[in-house]
């Protein structure tokens, strides 16, 4: 069976209670059970979230190491600003996409540039929780 992991970056622990106007009420708990009940007969997944770059970083080195199939990332904020988060995607060479909850060309401008979204096969942005399950989808798909 294939393994995808899935990597939040700052504040998305913060989902349902951060922001819900933009983001909405469900919780990264949520998000989690909700991939689960939909992917978990067809692909394992692993689940990591951490407010800090370097946690971030050294999880996709594990990934990378541990030869996981795919990635679903979602920086926060790290994806306009982190070129070390960049570098690491570079250097693990897994086969991602970037998910971002809200539509970014809808917010503020510095967040219309992505640092990490030309290491990856694509980008969906504003789908919500459903841009998740596209990226999850996206993944098998590809084989």
């Amino acid at each position: 069976m294939k393994t995808f992991a899935i990597l939040n970056g700052p504040n998305l622990d913060r989902l349902g209670k951060r922001e819900p106007e933009i983001y909405g009420r469900a919780t990264l708990a949520d998000l989690e059970r909700a991939l689960r009940a939909e992917f978990e007969a067809r692909v394992r997944l692993e689940f990591f979230q951490s407010n800090h770059e370097g946690a971030l970083i050294d999880r996709i080195a594990a990934w990378a190491d541990a030869k996981v199939d795919g990635l679903v990332l979602n920086g926060g904020a790290f994806t306009h600003t982190s070129v070390a988060l960049r570098d690491s995607l570079a250097g693990a060479k897994l086969p991602a996409v970037e998910v971002h909850l809200s539509n970014l060309y809808q917010r503020e401008e510095f967040r219309h540039r992505s640092l990490t979204a030309p290491l990856c096969l694509g980008v969906i942005t504003g789908l919500g929780f459903e841009g998740y399950h596209a990226a999850v989808r996206f993944l098998l798909q590809r084989g």
